[in-house]
């Protein structure tokens, strides 16, 4: 016997991911705040990839700098957007995890903004002078939905895939196996009816 199909969105996976996404965020921003020094820059491996305790008051990567305010009232905006596009996406796995994604990357820079005026970005990747834009963990979030978005638009029948899959997964996890001790007869021996003659003796 299956389990009923799904019929709406995966809250379970939108939330469960979105919060995953806020505390793994927060979590590191306050490792590094409490080890290093504004500014402060540590060599993970060599000058490929450092851990630098930088502040950005601008948005993702360190764009428009200085507009904090402004870009913490636009993430309450697109928190709301992106819950509301997710009640309306329908049963499909595959945005829930990229809108999980986002919503948590939002969330994550969004406590930054209130708190503290501004992100704590500290990821550092380059080569020599040759460098990406410093960014957390949140920010690779974003990123990481903005492409699985994309990558959904352009290619539904991915997506889809994914979902048969997920749901083929599901069906196989709730099917109950038959108990090899039952009788093969369900109903059980037939009553003997009045005057009936047995083969027994």
């Amino acid at each position: 016997m299956t389990g009923s199909a799904q019929r709406g969105p995966h809250w379970a996976v939108f939330l469960g991911l979105a919060a995953g996404i806020v505390v793994a965020d927060q979590v590191s921003k306050a490792i590094v705040a409490a080890t290093l020094d504004p500014g402060e820059m540590v060599r993970i491996v060599g000058d490929l990839v450092r851990i630098i305790h930088g502040q950005n008051t601008g948005a993702l990567f360190g764009l428009f700098q200085s507009s904090a305010v402004l870009f913490a009232a636009a993430s309450v905006v697109v928190v709301g957007v992106i819950v509301g596009f997710h009640a309306r996406s329908g049963p499909s796995l595959s945005l829930s995890i990229a809108l999980g994604l986002l919503l948590g990357g939002a969330l994550g820079n969004l406590i930054d903004r209130v708190r503290l005026g501004y992100v704590l970005d500290f990821v550092d990747m380059g080569i020599g002078d040759w460098r990406f834009y410093t960014y957390n963990i949140a920010d690779a979030a974003i990123s990481t939905a903005i492409v699985a978005l994309i990558v959904l638009a352009i290619w539904p029948g991915l997506g889809a895939a994914i979902d048969r899959a997920a749901g083929d997964r599901a069906a196989d996890g709730s099917t109950t196996p038959s108990d090899p001790g039952a009788p093969d007869d369900p109903v059980g021996p037939r009553p003997q009816r009045s005057g009936e003659r047995t083969t027994d003796g």
